[in-house]
């Protein structure tokens, strides 16, 4: 029951993005961009604050103007794509900007406070503009010369700024309650698996991958070059944890000390925003001047990330320099940040493992628990093998973000170790995971060949099952070469998120075809272990199919009205919270009940290719075949034997978890009774001859659990 308070707890923090208000009505803006080419006035500086209830506008503007004489500015504003506002201001008849009467080929600087504004023009702004989170609200000034026709043809410059209300759905406390659902999702199905419920840590562990692996999807979008509207931008950001995105000062020190230390130059950009404006690569802001930024762009450091400026000098960021600025932190930092989580997470992992079986030595001598005894002897068994699994579900955990941020440094070069370090990652990730793939497919294979299923020998060998199991537990038997499609297709939106980071169009296409193999893949395949478990990814896949498309809509490819950009991303942000909650809800309840209920095994019917029958297979046939070890022995029950209440107890207590100890062959004295030999009696190192005589064991996989018949002549003394 405080699993389940604590999960509602940690989901009631979501709701919090509908309480986003503020004592205090503002519109503000931080950055002004230039949208036309060889603009004729531009900034390197500007933040304006409106604020409706005192009438006043703050405005600090540092530019520069290469225009002499008279002008007017035409102003435009907009939401969402609509536009609601067109007026025309001229400097020498309107109060506060008489020093633009004329305009001078000089350096322009603003530091005024306007009050007073007027009352009609306030109440003109409607009342959900103050309480919409993440505001669409963009108000663009053309410059003319005074008396000239309004015609883009006739425009001296172009400047664009983007209004705020200061509410935004990029909470911290939603990234707290998402990755806290997420974790408990994945402690959960450890408990359970822990507890013997195989199949309920199956599926726990399936949804609990399942949300993380969502969650990464979603950052990634965020990771693009992609002009995004403010409401995708703020909600990618909420999920950029999940690729390892977290900014703590003592990280930013260490990585900006490591960086200079192995021959690298940091950026400055977030000590510089006192003096220097920084846009953020939002909708619409290629629209005009993407040309001007591209031909004006240049690298600021040597061996550093390129960071472009526009025209005005101001500092352009977008994909994954974007995501790092809203973090924040230096662009050239988010490589070390990222690694240096990702270990700390693995470590921490590991170090539960250890301690855990420091804590099962400690109650094996103590008697703690004692009808545990055997779980905790099966951990104590096996620990260096469940150490090593849970090593290879660590790589997979971190295969996209790992695989995304390596492809990326090579375009970077924040530093030579730095690069070293992505080869190094590059290599032993894929090389871990296609290896330990390939050793699957060949296990199952002989399994096909040998007993005519893929799950024999995949689920009776205690070894596969703890090692590579998390590469295969997760689909039908019969599909488990699904899992090289699911390896390829997480490498190539690594290659084109990593590497295409000049080109958000590429990236959007690229998504878009990758993401409709998979959902076609998914729903005529359906590799999945159950109808429940193939329904959830179907849904996943749809979802982000759409968020593909919608990502190919932001780029403008197809030169759509403002308002459609618009629409297509308050879609996106609704579409995405509603799954987002439903998913939430499936992993909380499904983690929830499968520790308080006494049996959660009746929650899920068996798999339909015997896996549960495999698995169980294993320890009643352990302990059988010890005790007529014992027995042919002629051990008697008081000479180390089984009496026949400790052959009761041990049939009892036996755990449906296997106990054998493949790494010293078996427990079993024949070696013709191994489970991985019945089909061709191979030799294994450390197996004794058979002491026992005209003893035959006749394997049944298909007969599940029923145990095996055994036959001997051996008769034990009166």
């Amino acid at each position: 029951m405080r699993l389940l308070s604590y999960s509602a707890a940690a989901l009631s923090v979501l709701l919090s993005l509908a309480s986003l208000s503020s004592a205090e009505r503002v519109f503000q803006s931080s950055s002004l961009e230039v949208c036309q080419d060889n603009s004729t006035i531009s900034a390197t500086l500007f933040n304006v604050a409106f604020t409706p209830g005192n009438r006043s506008v703050s405005l600090t503007f540092d530019g520069q103007s290469t225009y002499e004489g008279n002008v007017t500015f035409n102003v435009t504003a907009s939401a969402y794509g609509y536009t609601f506002l067109r007026t025309n201001l001229d400097p020498c008849t309107y109060a506060g900007l008489e020093t633009l009467c004329p305009l001078q080929h000089i350096d322009i600087g603003f530091y005024e406070t306007f009050e007073n504004i007027s009352t009609d023009a306030i109440g003109n702004i409607p009342g959900i503009a103050y309480t919409i989170p993440d505001l669409d609200a963009v108000v663009e000034i053309n410059m003319y010369a005074r008396g000239d026709t309004q015609i883009e043809s006739h425009r001296l410059g172009c400047v664009r700024l983007r209004l705020s209300n200061g509410k935004t759905v990029n909470q911290t406390a939603v990234k707290w309650a998402t990755a806290a659902i997420a974790i408990i999702g994945l402690l959960a199905s450890a408990i359970v698996s822990g507890l013997g419920h195989t199949n309920t840590a199956a599926h726990v562990s399936l949804y609990a991958t399942a949300l993380f692996s969502y969650f990464q999807n979603i950052a990634i979008i965020g990771l693009c070059a992609v002009p995004l509207p403010p409401i995708v931008i703020s909600w990618t950001q909420d999920f950029v944890w999940s690729v390892g995105i977290i900014r703590v000062s003592f990280l930013q020190k260490f990585a900006t000390w490591y960086q200079r230390g192995t021959g690298g130059k940091p950026t400055s950009i977030l000590v510089t925003l006192g003096s220097k404006s920084v846009q953020i690569a939002k909708r619409g802001l290629d629209n005009y001047g993407g040309k001007a930024i591209a031909e004006v762009g240049h690298a600021i450091y040597r061996r550093t990330q390129t960071v472009v400026t526009n025209a005005g000098g101001a500092y352009v960021v977008t994909g994954l320099q974007r995501a790092a600025f809203l973090a924040p932190m230096e662009p050239t930092n988010l490589y070390v940040t990222c690694v240096t989580f990702y270990f700390i997470f693995c470590f921490f992992t590991l170090l539960v493992i250890f301690l855990f079986k420091v804590i099962c030595d400690v109650a094996i001598r103590a008697r703690w628990m004692e009808s545990q005894n055997n779980r905790f002897q099966d951990f104590h068994d096996n620990w260096r093998i469940m150490l090593k699994g849970t090593i290879f579900r660590l790589i997979l955990i971190g295969y996209a973000p790992m695989m995304i941020l390596s492809l990326w440094e090579f375009t970077q070069v924040d530093s030579p170790a730095e690069v070293f370090m992505a080869v190094i990652f590059f290599v032993g990730m894929n090389g871990a995971l296609y290896l330990a793939a390939f050793h699957v497919m060949t296990i199952a294979r002989r399994s096909g060949h040998k007993h005519q299923t893929p799950a024999y020998l995949l689920y009776t060998n205690a070894t596969t099952l703890k090692k590579w199991g998390f590469l295969f537990i997760q689909f039908r038997a019969s599909a488990y070469w699904y899992i090289a499609p699911t390896l390829l297709y997480i490498l190539l939106k690594s290659f084109f998120v990593g590497l295409s980071q000049k080109s958000g169009l590429t990236q959007a296409i690229a998504l878009l075809i990758i993401e409709a193999a998979a959902l076609i893949g998914v729903s005529v395949i359906r590799p999945y272990m159950d109808k429940t478990s193939n329904s959830m990814h179907i849904a996943i896949c749809v979802v982000q199919f759409l968020n593909a498309v919608f990502l190919l809509i932001f780029t403008d490819v197809f030169d759509g009205p403002g308002l459609l950009i618009g629409v297509c991303g308050v879609i996106f942000f609704f579409l995405n919270v509603i799954f987002v909650f439903v998913l939430l809800i499936i992993v909380l309840v499904a983690s929830t009940l499968s520790v308080i209920r006494k049996d959660p095994e009746t929650r899920y019917q068996p798999m339909g290719d015997n896996r549960g029958s495999f698995i169980k297979s294993q320890t009643t046939l352990t302990a059988e075949l010890d005790m007529l070890a014992a027995t042919a022995r002629d051990a008697g029950d008081g000479e180390g034997g089984y009496s026949k209440e400790q052959m009761h107890a041990r049939n009892a207590s036996a755990s449906p978890v296997s106990r054998i100890d493949t790494d010293h062959g078996s427990h079993y004295r024949d070696p013709s009774l191994s489970p991985v030999s019945f089909g061709g009696h191979e030799e294994q190192p450390g197996w004794r001859p058979p002491t026992a005589t005209h003893r035959s064991i006749t394997p049944r996989p298909s007969m599940g659990s029923e145990r095996l018949s055994v036959r001997s002549g051996v008769r034990r003394p009166q």
